[in-house]
């Protein structure tokens, strides 16, 4: 029993020495600053206009595109904005930090020893622009259901307020800033540019006109156009749509060469020398004078008989060399491009703010005959010209070879990026789980063993 109490009172001396190391550890490791708990709605980076004034409120309006409430900027003086996301690209995360006030105003606690810190770190690094948009997309949600304002299949001349009362359910803060004046005066006349008016005393009333709305599209797709696409959408509406399939063209080239060649060859050559005489033999007396003169000639001739000659031989060189190019079978004019590219804009501002029963309607006004729109009968037929090569060179493309891969859009790359990415990180949060022992356990070679499932089986 006495050998029981000693233990006992070793174990209790040896909890109070933990206790007091624990307590001495906290008091040095604790911090100086105390960090909020994680709030339900983060915040979020804007970028407002400096004109925008101090009464400019966030308001919810109903978005034809989307069919849903989205968020506005409404400024009472400068008009309505939109807010643009700007993002960096999903495979390379990062953040925000944000102060939520000037860090020379944080002050120590006179509680405790800790300093309580007015920041805050992002999980994304969103960043949210306003920039200027047009009402005139935002009402046209009011003109989608017409059956209020039709009679016998005839549309009538309605207020203002009465075309958007079939949609003040979906826009929780419409009435708010009908009674804003500058406000309701900006939507009153962007909705004059999309409908016929009539007067009916102090009061306008307004009927939707299909013909003026596609004029208001083409007018701005024109000024667009004018100050150039960003690169993007030129690549995405312009570039990729004309682009012709690839032909390889051979080109014979025949190239001549001359060479030419010097040889030298001596020839002998018996000239007789210039001045030399035969003498004639007259009498004996004058032998021994006419056979010295013979012999001083007869050395000056074969002095000159060794002659050097001098021949020029030109060879030619005839060389034909085969390349081949790669060429595109369709060339886009000028003014087909420019088609292209006016389309291209109609596409991106109806898939941006239309809704896609009004993108509809417009494009058939395009189609149809007497239309004041431009002419896109030449684009048509180079995207029929090109439509058929596209098929022929899909044809010709032999079916053995299994090997080729269609290439992959920008958006799919970013896709499966994103998957394998995800997969990764799943498969590191698995492995993050798992004990030590687990993973010593995958390393045993498990061959002869048997299963669990073996000594459960019915004998």
């Amino acid at each position: 029993m006495a050998r029981t109490t000693r233990s006992k009172a070793s174990a209790s001396a040896a909890e109070k020495s933990d206790s007091k190391a624990k307590s001495t550890a906290s008091s040095n490791t604790q911090s100086r600053y105390t960090l909020p708990t994680k709030p339900t709605k983060p915040p979020i980076v804007f970028v407002l206009p400096k004109k925008a004034t101090k009464d400019a409120r966030i308001v919810s309006l109903f978005n034809p595109r989307c069919q849903t409430p989205t968020r506005y900027l409404v400024c009472p003086e400068t008009g309505i904005y939109e807010f643009t996301s700007i993002a960096a690209p999903k495979t390379t995360p990062r953040s925000w930090f944000i102060e939520c006030g000037n860090v020379d105003d944080v002050e120590p606690k006179k509680s405790d020893d800790s300093t309580e810190f007015r920041a805050y770190v992002t999980n994304g690094a969103e960043l949210y622009v306003a920039t200027p948009i047009d009402p005139m997309f935002l009402l046209l949600a009011a003109f989608e259901d017409e059956s209020a304002t039709t009679k016998d299949g005839k549309r009538m001349f309605v207020s203002m307020d009465d075309h958007l009362d079939s949609v003040r359910d979906k826009s929780p803060h419409l009435s708010e800033i009908l009674r804003w004046g500058k406000i309701r005066t900006l939507l009153e006349s962007r909705m004059a540019a999309v409908c016929d008016t009539a007067e009916a005393g102090d009061e306008t009333m307004f009927r939707f006109n299909e013909d003026k709305l596609l004029a208001e599209m083409l007018a701005k797709a024109r000024n667009i156009c004018e100050h150039g696409l960003p690169q993007s959408l030129e690549d995405k509406y312009v570039t990729k749509k004309l682009e012709a399939p690839i032909v390889g063209v051979k080109r014979e080239t025949t190239t001549s060469s001359t060479t030419r060649e010097q040889t030298q060859t001596e020839v002998e050559t018996s000239t007789p020398a210039s001045g030399a005489s035969t003498p004639k033999v007259e009498s004996a007396d004058s032998q021994s004078s006419v056979s010295s003169t013979e012999t001083t000639t007869t050395s000056a001739s074969e002095a000159s008989t060794a002659a050097t000659s001098i021949t020029e031989e030109s060879t030619a060189i005839v060389t034909n060399t085969t390349t081949t190019e790669l060429l595109p079978a369709l060339h886009a004019s000028e003014d087909v491009v420019k088609l292209q590219r006016l389309r291209g804009a109609l596409q991106f501002m109806c898939a941006k703010y239309l809704s896609q029963a009004h993108a509809a309607q417009l494009f058939r006004k395009l189609k149809t005959q007497g239309s004041p729109a431009v002419d896109f009968a030449p684009l048509d037929a180079y995207l029929e010209k090109l439509n058929t090569l596209r098929q022929e060179a899909a044809a010709s493309r032999s079916a053995a070879d299994y090997s080729r891969k269609r290439p992959l859009d920008d958006d799919e790359i970013a896709e499966r990026a994103e998957k394998k990415r995800k997969k990764d990180e799943a498969e590191k949060r698995k492995k993050a789980g798992e004990s030590r022992a687990v993973r010593d356990l995958k390393k045993v070679s498990t061959t002869g063993m048997k299963k669990m499932s073996d000594f459960f089986k019915k004998k």
